[in-house]
């Protein structure tokens, strides 16, 4: 090659990785700087600017998806909160201790809820909510929604108010619950992908679209009967708080579309005249009202007023018991899989570890086990089981507590406690179990791909997804399964004091709302968390005597150095949250999620006790 073709590739090249360097150096800079800025204001801050200013109003206004626990590292937290306007999470517990300190505090003058930029949240969370906003209401402190539009779920938030103020161009959409999927039964046979589904119970229907173009006539039923209860218990929630007779609130969802025509086209005015809402009134206009109620500020804020992470940062938690005593909650929420599984999944080596911790603690005498999981390997779920069954050997009462959902692999898990709480909408139940293994030797022949070879045994090298499932492997998965599910019957069995055959009876995967699941003697009691933490600490004889501490993942020392030296300072700035509410969680939700979970035991077969349910 000439010199001169050389060189040119040679500056070519060279000149490639000077922007790639520089690249390199230019984001490393801007992290560095931005480390050095909240250090630096770290050390010159006086800290007088944090006080609650008389006649101030408490904001709760959730944004994105309610969680018991952030996903995600500190790390992601806080990146997360500089590059974000408004967070994609809002942890339940944060909304729940907000409340209960403004109730006693003699600035927070009254609550503003706005749940506007609320995402997803289950109806067992909004009664957590309802029951901390109807505590914030015994100090007589008025409280008022304001916002633009109401989805379904935003709505039951806003309607714990004593008043719901809405813009004249919004509007309430309440339309029920449902569950539609899609069945992929025909696209798969177009394709040839022979589908192998080994499953125990009618009612056992995650894989149903695998094999299925519709919902098979049991599911429709279990989904109906549980979907049902919610509904319902939502109609009574609104009804009341809003004092809607629940018959008229009943027929104005059914009759919406007729009702609008009437109202001609005009959602703000229908919802007002269905006594959904108590005010038309703009944001500007909302705010003008709220200053002359309370205080006005400066600013676009137009009247004085602190949002609810931010109040958190601004003030202490109320004294606790002088005494060594704790009740410890331990949250587990996501998809249950095998391992050590990062924040937003329940690995079960990472699960194990903190509940060893906290029964290596001599000062927790009792654990609240916080449920909020569909389920998901079934032999990850039966470690976790043991080694909460490990921690009432060990002399800790044991009691769970199930948010949204709780069922499959999350209630075999639930068999171990002293006692069970659910809400009464939570989603429980669906006691089965199914193994799921789709193969494509006829989609890849009709491509020109073959598959041969040769093994020492009839079973050698025969699991794998480009060829036919041997039928022994078909006898084998099918035999496995079957005696998972037996399994099953007998954990919950010896849990509920109940005989194999009458939790067959309500199991064969079936569903159940947590009110169903009391009347059918599936959990013992329905209440809120912190009925179950007080449960907890009387079956453990501590009276009053004893603390709440919640056990979350460890920062590492860098982590906890930087954290220590410059949070406070940038959740003043709105760079982070509290800086204790930078831990973890989520729910997989996709259909290619829902399958990488049968992948989770790696080479071998995974059975999955698991509802692919979600709270609607």
């Amino acid at each position: 090659m000439p010199n001169s073709e050389r060189s040119a590739l040679t500056r070519f090249f060279l000149g490639l990785w000077n922007v790639i360097d520089g690249a390199r150096k230019l984001v490393l800079n801007a992290i560095f700087l931005l480390i050095l800025f909240l250090l630096v204001m770290a050390f010159i801050d006086t800290g007088d600017s944090l006080v609650v200013q008389p006649n101030t109003a408490l904001i709760v206004s959730p944004s994105g998806n309610v969680v018991e626990e952030y996903s995600g590292t500190p790390l992601d937290q806080a990146l997360m909160q500089v590059t974000e306007e408004k967070p994609s999470e809002t942890r339940l517990r944060d909304l729940v201790e907000a409340m209960r300190r403004a109730r006693d505090d003699q600035g927070i003058v009254r609550l503003v809820i706005d749940p506007g930029y609320m995402e997803h949240i289950g109806l067992a969370q909004l009664g957590e909510l309802e029951a901390a906003v109807l505590d914030f209401k015994t100090s007589g402190k008025p409280v008022v929604a304001v916002t633009d539009q109401l989805t379904q779920q935003q709505y039951y938030l806003a309607a714990m108010a004593d008043e719901i103020w809405l813009n004249p161009e919004g509007m309430v959409w309440l339309d029920g619950f449902s569950n539609y999927r899609n069945f992929y039964k025909d696209g798969l046979d177009k394709l040839e992908v022979e589908v192998n589904l080994f499953r125990v119970g009618e009612f056992k229907s995650a894989m149903e679209p695998f094999i299925r173009n519709d919902m098979s006539p049991a599911d429709r039923e279990a989904n109906l009967y549980w979907l049902g209860s919610l509904w319902q218990q939502y109609l009574e929630a609104i009804s009341r708080q809003r004092g809607i007779p629940l018959l008229d609130l009943s027929q104005a969802v059914n009759d919406f579309a007729n009702r609008l025509d009437a109202a001609g086209g005009d959602f703000a005015k229908l919802a007002l005249d269905q006594g959904l809402v108590d005010r038309l009134i703009s944001r500007p206009e909302a705010n003008v009202e709220l200053a002359r109620l309370g205080a006005s500020a400066k600013g676009s804020e137009g009247f004085r007023q602190v949002a609810f992470d931010k109040y958190l940062a601004l003030t202490e938690p109320a004294p606790r018991p002088d005494s060594e005593n704790k009740v410890a909650v331990v949250v587990a929420e996501g998809e249950i899989l095998r391992g050590v599984q990062p924040p937003g999944a329940i690995g079960s080596e990472t699960m194990a570890e903190r509940l060893r911790t906290v029964g290596e603690d001599a000062a927790v005498k009792a654990v609240v086990l916080r449920l909020n999981s569909p389920g998901g390997d079934s032999f990850a779920s039966e470690i976790i089981r043991r080694e909460v069954q490990a921690l009432r050997d060990g002399g800790k009462t044991v009691v769970i507590s199930m948010s949204d959902v709780a069922a499959s692999g999350a209630y075999w898990i639930a068999m171990a406690g002293e006692e069970v709480w659910a809400s009464p909408a939570s989603i429980t139940g669906s006691i089965g179990v199914f193994g799921f293994i789709p193969t494509f030797s006829r989609p890849l022949e009709k491509i020109g791909i073959h598959t041969d070879g040769v093994g020492t045994t009839p079973l050698a090298g025969r699991l794998r997804l480009d060829m036919p499932l041997d039928q022994d492997l078909k006898r084998i998965f099918q035999t496995a399964t079957d005696r998972t599910y037996r399994e099953f019957l007998q954990v919950v069995a010896q849990g509920r004091g109940m005989t194999e055959q009458a939790v067959d009876e309500v199991a064969r995967g079936r569903v159940w709302s947590g009110t169903q699941a009391k009347d059918r003697g599936l959990v013992d009691q329905t209440g809120t968390l912190q009925q179950a933490i007080d449960s907890a600490a009387r079956i453990a004889g501590l009276g009053a005597d004893y603390h709440v501490e919640y056990n979350e993942a460890e920062l590492s020392p860098i982590e906890t150095f930087v954290l220590n030296l410059v949070g406070d300072k940038a959740s003043r700035l709105g760079l982070t949250r509290h800086a204790d509410a930078w831990m973890n969680s989520g729910l997989f939700e996709s259909v290619l999620n829902d399958l990488r979970l049968l992948a989770s035991a790696g080479d071998g077969f995974t059975l999955a006790a698991h509802c692919l349910c979600a709270a609607p």
